[in-house]
């Protein structure tokens, strides 16, 4: 059912890409970003964040949902569905962000990981919408710099 409403509607769209090498084969790393444990170890929203609910399944199809408080008292939410995984090499997924009950964005997010030496190069590509005067992809980008980097930290 389509959505309605009195006030204006707005949507731009936003494409970065993120490149990170960790010192780890592309097993350790595949692990790091699909096995529920680990990825609970790195992927969260920083100091004053409370975790409200957690769930993931990554497998063609499967989905990850995750909701949190932030420090300033807003829920903030992420869910998402898997399109293509390839074992120690790529996972494609499509993602919401919301915030409280506001969608705020619709993204396509791709991860591959690629031999670097001895470790891992991983090359993120997202491909944003953001919705209704959230048309901020630098901050998505911070975020996900943010992510990336506690990711690094988990895997030392």
């Amino acid at each position: 059912m389509p959505k309605t409403s009195n006030s204006p509607r707005s949507v731009v769209h936003a494409t970065f890409c993120i490149e990170r090498t960790y010192p780890v084969n592309q097993a350790l790393l595949f692990k790091a970003l699909t096995a529920p444990a680990a990825k609970a170890e790195w992927f969260a929203g920083g100091e004053g964040y409370t975790l409200l609910a957690r769930k993931m399944a990554v497998r063609d199809g499967g989905r990850e949902h995750v909701k949190g408080r932030l420090a300033s008292g807003v829920v903030s939410t992420f869910d998402a569905v898997y399109h293509d995984v390839v074992a120690d090499e790529r996972l494609a997924y499509g993602y919401e962000m919301y915030l409280d009950d506001r969608k705020i964005s619709v993204s396509l997010a791709t991860l591959e990981l690629k031999p670097a030496g001895t470790g891992t190069r991983l090359v993120l590509t997202e491909q944003g919408a953001f919705l209704d005067g959230n048309e901020n992809a630098g901050s998505r980008e911070r975020g996900s710099n943010y992510l990336l980097d506690a990711l690094g930290r988990s895997l030392k």
